[in-house]
């Protein structure tokens, strides 16, 4: 089982970067699916997560109105949509998934089984 994120780089503040996260393995369908953040010198964060058909999905309320996490069940993708990004929002970006069955979103980085290897997402000023 394998997550891959994608999508990361460097980008003004103000601008927009679309992060991807790929999954192998096994299909995701069924589970639930979440980004979370590390910025240098804090603790990791939830940022979104989406329930297993997509219909339910939870925000950090830093990022509220300006990201937006989607998924496509076909494709075994996740997505996050990033607009107006800040300084603030650097960080190395990890998406997750729950177990197989588990299709309520979470919040909290325990609820999660599977790890991406994270993305790097720098804003500059």
């Amino acid at each position: 089982v394998q997550l891959q994120a994608s999508g990361g780089g460097l980008v003004q503040a103000g601008g927009s970067l679309r992060l991807s996260c790929a999954a192998s393995g096994r299909t995701f369908s069924s589970s639930a699916m979440g980004w979370f953040r590390q910025a240098p010198g804090k603790e990791q964060e939830a940022v979104a997560a989406i329930s297993w058909s997509g219909g339910r999905t939870y925000y950090a309320d830093s990022v509220k109105g300006r990201f937006t996490i989607s998924r496509d069940n076909a494709k075994n993708t996740v997505y996050l949509q990033m607009n107006s990004l800040k300084p603030e929002d650097t960080a190395v970006y990890y998406c997750a998934a729950r177990g197989e069955g588990w299709g309520t979103p979470a919040m909290t980085m325990t609820a999660y089984d599977y790890w991406g290897q994270g993305t790097l997402v720098t804003v500059s000023s």
